[in-house]
């Protein structure tokens, strides 16, 4: 089987995790403020905060940003549940905003006819998570935009994004957000086994996201209410939670960072060639934004099923049964039993759920050879059949 997406471990990542192994440190040691100085200055970001994942980057960055009780938090509903689930870990009330018909994020002009609807109703967002769906960046300039003029915070979910760039920048560089979230999951564009990182260019959300990561504890005497007790004294002083990020992770994020440029150069010369091989199919192969530059997470195919015999769920099985590991990313978060206890009908996001009944991701990753997506090529081939 030939999976949607696949890690690289090299003899480098073996040898600095047992390095770890071998020293005096296998957490709160000096690896992981290395390995979040190696993104922050490769983003371009001042400040970043590795976590045991991206999921918890989000809740933290969340609660940095005063995310509680009685406010909203819209997002895109084409991405996976933990864009959404952030906020309401936080008490929040979640919405979501259809997607752009051509990059499958967040649609700007979508997002600007609700917000002038919900400022009449009295209902705007406090937080907006804008998802960098497949590695391609949002239209983060006009996000921010709408973000001065009706006053909401910006996370920018970069979970498939790490190494993408925006305007000639690497996402990250917090220019048009707040606070920007990485995951570093086997499947993502590098990994930490599991893991994520907050990235921000504001120290005070930054020194809130370190709080909150670890307990809400500190030795910090400019946090703290009283003078200490003695060199053994902390203090909490906010309810955090335990999401701190292992040793042993970090120095595999570190060496792999090595290699990021490397990993979505490849990625991106990879969809070139499929954008070459799938021109004559039916179906529509991603479009690129030309500010974008995108991390190439995923390959995300579309059917033009008016011009097919067999269905979309037919394609999907017939790919698996000939042993392509294909994916579909993803189903709409509004769609899911948990969202529609809330009110959400799965005719609300119209784009996002014609995106859904077309969308296939196929494999794509770093080490993929060209026979591997041959054999991918002339798999979908056989499936789509006559047409």
């Amino acid at each position: 089987m030939i999976p949607y997406g696949r890690q690289e471990i090299n003899q480098a990542d073996i040898d600095a995790v047992v390095s770890v192994l071998e020293s005096d440190f296998l957490t709160q040691g000096p690896q992981v403020p290395r390995f979040e100085q190696s993104v922050a200055a490769h983003v371009g970001a001042k400040h970043a905060l590795a976590v045991n994942s991206a999921t918890s980057a989000l809740h933290i960055a969340c609660l940095a940003l005063g995310l509680g009780k009685g406010d909203w938090l819209w997002t895109s509903p084409i991405t996976f549940v933990a864009s959404a689930n952030c906020g309401l870990y936080c008490g929040a009330k979640v919405d979501f905003v259809d997607i752009d018909p051509h990059t499958y994020n967040l649609c700007p002009k979508a997002l600007e006819t609700k917000l002038e609807r919900a400022e009449r109703q009295g209902r705007l967002p406090k937080v907006v998570v804008a998802v960098h769906l497949c590695g391609q960046p949002c239209d983060m300039q006009s996000l921010h935009l709408l973000s001065n003029r009706y006053g909401f915070k910006l996370i920018e979910d970069a979970s498939h994004a790490i190494g993408a760039k925006y305007q000639g920048e690497f996402v990250g560089n917090s220019c048009y957000s707040d606070i920007t979230v990485f995951s570093f999951h086997p499947v993502k564009i590098i990994t930490t086994a599991e893991g994520g990182m907050a990235v921000t260019n504001d120290q005070y959300l930054a020194e809130r996201m370190n709080l909150l990561r670890s307990h809400g504890v500190t030795r910090d005497s400019e946090l703290m209410t009283h003078e200490a007790d003695g060199p053994w004294y902390y203090q909490q002083v906010e309810l955090g939670f335990n999401y701190r990020m292992t040793e042993l992770q970090a120095a595999l994020g570190t060496s792999q960072m090595t290699r990021l440029d490397e990993y979505v150069a490849r990625r991106n010369t990879l969809a070139a060639r499929y954008d070459n091989l799938l021109s004559e199919l039916p179906l529509t192969t991603p479009w690129q934004h030309p500010d974008s530059y995108s991390g190439r997470h995923l390959y995300v195919i579309r059917l033009h099923l008016d011009r097919l015999k067999v269905s979309h769920r037919e394609v999907f099985e017939s790919l698996r049964e000939q042993g392509i590991g294909v994916n579909l990313h993803y189903i709409p978060v509004h769609s899911q039993p948990y969202y529609q206890t809330m009110g959400f009908n799965k005719d609300d996001f119209p784009e996002a759920e014609q995106y859904y009944s077309e969308a296939i991701s196929v494999p794509l990753f770093h080490t993929m050879t060209k026979c591997q997506q041959d054999e991918v090529v002339n798999a979908l081939k056989n499936a789509l059949g006559d047409t």
